[in-house]
């Protein structure tokens, strides 16, 4: 469910934690954890707060959009699943995915439909579907790209979700062409 202010006061309290706070406090805890598990575990909660719009500008002030990128390029499979599970949940929003695009986010999110793993090639399809627009459509629609999601929208029979993903981006980005 969606958040908006008169909610937020009702769950956090007269003496709760304000949300800009607890989620700096988290953005703390992953800067200053050492095990790889506490890390994983502190990622999946800051995307999980991406997909509420509530969150955006803070996540934005922050700069969790960026951390959720460098968390891209890592090689614990797990932090690229919530990194790019961040990515996609926060640009749902123009502002979020400008970020995304203007940090050269692109290459990162393309690098992903690549995964062993479901989740990070899901979150990568929708990320894109939402980063692609006219100033950015020359880097994110390269033939090998396109060639990759329309191999994903072909693949029913693999995955629904994969192709469903991959149907909608090209219908969305690729009509007309």
């Amino acid at each position: 469910m969606f958040t908006n202010d008169h909610r937020q006061q009702e769950r956090t309290g007269k003496y709760g934690t304000p949300r800009l706070q607890y989620l700096q406090e988290l953005v703390t805890q992953f800067q200053n954890a050492s095990e790889e598990e506490a890390k994983e575990k502190i990622l999946a909660n800051l995307a999980n707060f991406a997909y509420d719009p509530y969150n955006y500008n803070y996540l934005r002030q922050l700069n969790v959009l960026e951390l959720f990128l460098d968390c891209i390029t890592e090689p614990n499979e797990k932090l690229i699943e919530f990194g790019i599970g961040g990515v996609c949940n926060s640009c749902a929003d123009p502002a979020n995915a400008a970020i995304v695009t203007k940090v050269d986010g692109i290459p990162l999110i393309i690098q992903c439909l690549s995964s062993p793993v479901r989740n990070t090639v899901n979150s990568a399809l929708g990320a894109l579907y939402y980063v692609c627009d006219e100033s950015n459509k020359e880097e994110v629609l390269k033939p090998e790209v396109i060639d990759v999601i329309k191999r994903y929208a072909a693949a029913e029979e693999v995955s629904v979700s994969f192709s469903n993903l991959a149907k909608a981006f090209l219908d969305k980005h690729l009509s007309g062409c």
